[in-house]
């Protein structure tokens, strides 16, 4: 019998004993802060997001303002989702040159030149059905598609942008994105591809934030189904032959063992996305009392940087970079 030579709560017996043995540790600059501009909004507009306390829609100056916070407190980045003033059926405001996401790009790299700004590489925002493509018959038409998110990820890397990151879920968009970059001379622009993204329920409170919520429909044809585990793989696997640099999961807690699987199986860097759905949750029972927010926040993101994600985008990167630099 092993008891009692073996007692493992030897290793638990004072806090400074637990800090020494334990196996993963959450960092400032393991995190990603997502913004959400305005195009044309007049400086100094913070708008909150009532699905989601403590997120505003801002003006880029105001993004700028919150990158710069982000930086200081020791977050390396922020990806960036725009809402533009107009929207069309092909979502044109995504590669306007002087859309939110180019402008607040500009100016975060102005101001802080080091810090790395990813864009979000979607038309989602900017159409006026919230569908991620062209439509056709009710219905995204793939290949058309990937011309405009080819030309919106252009865009972002002339604004300056270090990363694109596509969401879109179409087949192809990595190709055609790495190719576009490449013949206008972005070659080290990287791609942080969003490999895996499952038709969540998690999303809710983002459609809000992002005025994006389909007008008719749902996503479940181009997303991933959330019944499917090797199908990840499939996915994660055609991104990397087509070209990706970084490797995403979205969402994150719910899908810890794909995040567990990709990490074991594929040796790009990984990122995971802890979504809006998941930060109301905790911001909800939070404010009822029925949880300690600072606590249950440094678990939630410990517990996906344990599963194999090495950068997470969350809405608490700021809040948790203070806490964990105190």
């Amino acid at each position: 019998m092993s008891f009692p030579i073996h007692r493992p709560r030897r290793l638990r017996r004072s806090a400074l004993l637990r800090k020494m043995v334990r196996e993963t540790a959450l960092a400032p600059d393991d995190l990603i802060l997502p913004l959400f501009v305005l195009e044309n909004a007049p400086a100094g507009t913070a708008t909150p997001i009532t699905a989601m306390p403590g997120c505003f829609q801002q003006s880029p100056d105001m993004a700028v303002k919150s990158a710069e916070e982000a930086y200081t407190a020791g977050v390396p980045a922020v990806i960036l989702f725009g809402l533009p003033a107009r929207k069309d059926p092909t979502g044109s405001g995504a590669w306007a040159a002087d859309g939110a996401v180019q402008t607040a790009t500009r100016e975060i790299k102005a101001k802080m030149p080091e810090m790395i700004v990813i864009c979000d590489t979607c038309l989602c925002e900017y159409t006026d059905h919230g569908h991620c493509g062209i439509i056709k018959s009710d219905t995204v038409d793939n290949d058309p598609t990937l011309e405009l998110l080819a030309r919106t990820a252009v865009s972002q890397a002339q604004a300056g942008a270090d990363m694109v990151a596509p969401s879109d879920m179409m087949d192809g968009r990595v190709a055609a994105m790495r190719s576009a970059l490449d013949q206008k001379g972005f070659q080290d622009t990287l791609i942080m591809a969003y490999a895996v993204k499952y038709a969540s329920s998690f999303y809710g409170p983002f459609r809000e934030a992002a005025e994006c919520a389909p007008s008719f429909g749902d996503r479940k044809t181009y997303q991933m189904d959330a019944a499917n585990r090797r199908e990840a793989l499939k996915e994660a696997a055609l991104d990397i032959e087509e070209g990706a640099d970084i490797i995403m999961v979205k969402p994150a807690l719910p899908y810890l063992d794909i995040i567990r699987d990709l990490h074991g199986q594929f040796p790009l860097p990984l990122a995971a996305y802890q979504v809006s759905g998941e930060y109301a949750q905790i911001k909800c029972a939070a404010r009822a009392g029925l949880v300690d927010e600072t606590n249950i926040m440094l678990e939630s993101l410990l517990c996906i940087k344990r599963a194999g994600a090495k950068m997470i985008i969350t809405y608490f990167a700021l809040d948790a970079a203070r806490v964990l630099a105190g």
